[in-house]
């Protein structure tokens, strides 16, 4: 019998200093099976960091064909491909040729990463950015999750501050793009 995935709730205070943004989000996250809670967490933070009208989760792990996240405008139009992990050239390809805005949050080494990107072609590479979060960062939030979670997010010149489980967390905020 297939395992099933397990459902987490997260009610987000989401405030975003540098791009304006407050608001509450409450967010109903299937976690896959085979995905990490390190996966998820990503998940849910490049939600509320890239959070706009039109963003949603899509099928993930269970489709191959889509990013983790994706904004569309209100004809459908995609308007950002939003990846999480290390998505090799091909999909970043794939995904700047479908659309304007592609970001990769990079919650694994960002050296082997880039270092594996290099070479390799990607269509328009001026419009992906990678956002690496810091590992230590992912696996210590990552670590207080539970089914329910009240999570604060506040982000203030590019400082990211995370509140969950009674404790808080902090990490730099970085966009850069593909290795040359």
């Amino acid at each position: 019998m297939a395992q099933t995935g397990t459902q987490h709730v997260f009610d987000v205070s989401l405030s975003d200093v540098d791009r304006g943004v407050y608001t509450q989000l409450s967010l109903k996250v299937a976690r896959h099976p085979s995905e990490s809670e390190a996966y998820m967490l990503t998940r849910v933070l490049a939600f509320a960091l890239e959070h706009q009208e039109g963003i949603a989760f899509t099928q993930g792990l269970s489709a191959t064909d889509e990013p983790a996240l994706w904004v569309r405008d209100l004809t459908g139009q995609l308007r950002a491909w939003i990846e999480v992990g290390t998505p090799d050239a091909a999909r970043l390809h794939k995904a700047s040729k479908a659309c304007n805005r592609v970001v990769v949050y990079c919650h694994k080494d960002m050296r082997v990463y880039t270092n594996s990107l290099m070479g390799q072609k990607v269509h328009a590479p001026e419009r992906v950015s990678i956002v690496p979060l810091e590992r230590r960062f992912i696996e210590a939030v990552a670590a207080k999750i539970e089914r329910r979670n009240a999570m604060s997010i506040s982000v203030n010149e590019s400082e990211l501050y995370v509140d969950l489980g009674g404790e808080s967390f902090t990490t730099t905020l970085a966009r850069v793009g593909l290795p040359g």
